[in-house]
């Protein structure tokens, strides 16, 4: 068994990244799978979100991985363990502002992620790189190193506006570098049933990518904003609040659309 690596990205800043990376993979960890996450995004969301804030693996963080002389073909060393059972985290820091301008004259700069993280693939069921909101050299990173891209929407007007630009970039990393690179599914996030529009950009979503669509619907819940300050999951924070019950639910999903597949 290999690991899944999914990239959760969307260029516009605001849409759940980093929650849904941090609460979908504790669910899975909770449900017996193994689960690595790599932070990516320089404001070091994720890492400071499972209560690693300026920790470092005897490596160093990310930064040191991406940025390094050669390319880093070991990702061993730079793993943390992180409070939830088998689940582990390559931070970040803020060192990684610079990494956009330092791997522009570094060999195989696209290809530096893919080759570091598919050393552990074998020790993990799943891989999450959450991205930073852009679409620069670190998420063209991601997106080359991935299998394939969970795409998290804010159910409000300009949701579909930025989607344009990513799926136009994907389709250029397929072409290029990527051949296989997929959808993992687009999850509607911060929805609220209770507005019209809410309802329509829901429906036009579903409407243009059909059963790429996640059921699950991530609703507005005070809980998961909460619970990152805490540096736990919503899952360790409060098990009972809605948001805990829909990334369980949207775990319970991933697993059942990976067992289809493997079938």
């Amino acid at each position: 068994m290999t690991a899944r690596i999914v990239a959760v990205a969307n260029q516009k800043g605001g849409v759940g990244k980093t929650t849904t990376t941090i609460n979908l993979a504790a669910s899975l960890a909770l449900a017996d799978q193994r689960v690595l996450l790599v932070d990516v995004d320089p404001q070091g969301n994720l890492t400071s979100g499972v209560g690693q804030k300026g920790k470092a693996a005897p490596a160093g963080t990310i930064y040191d991985a991406l940025t390094s002389a050669d390319p880093t073909r070991d990702a061993h060393p730079f793993l943390l363990p992180t409070a939830v059972d088998g689940m582990s985290l390559i931070p970040a820091d803020r060192n990684l502002t610079g990494a956009e301008i330092e791997l522009v004259t570094l060999a195989a700069r696209e290809e530096r992620l893919r080759t570091f993280v598919r050393s552990v693939r074998g020790d993990f069921d799943y891989i999450f790189i959450d991205c930073p909101p852009s679409l620069g050299l670190l998420t063209l990173n991601a997106l080359v190193a991935a299998d394939a891209v969970l795409i998290p929407l804010h159910c409000e007007y300009f949701a579909l506006e930025g989607l344009a630009d990513l799926v136009g970039t994907m389709r250029r990393v397929r072409a290029a570098l990527n051949p296989s690179l997929d959808i993992e599914g687009v999850l509607l996030t911060m929805f609220d049933e209770r507005t019209n529009l809410g309802q329509q950009v829901a429906s036009d979503v579903r409407g243009f990518f059909k059963e790429k669509v996640f059921r699950t619907v991530i609703p507005r819940n005070v809980r998961l904003g909460e619970a990152p300050s805490h540096g736990m999951p919503v899952i360790l924070y409060d098990v009972k609040s809605r948001g805990a019950e829909a990334y369980l639910a949207l775990a319970r999903e991933v697993l059942e659309r990976s067992a289809a597949t493997a079938a």
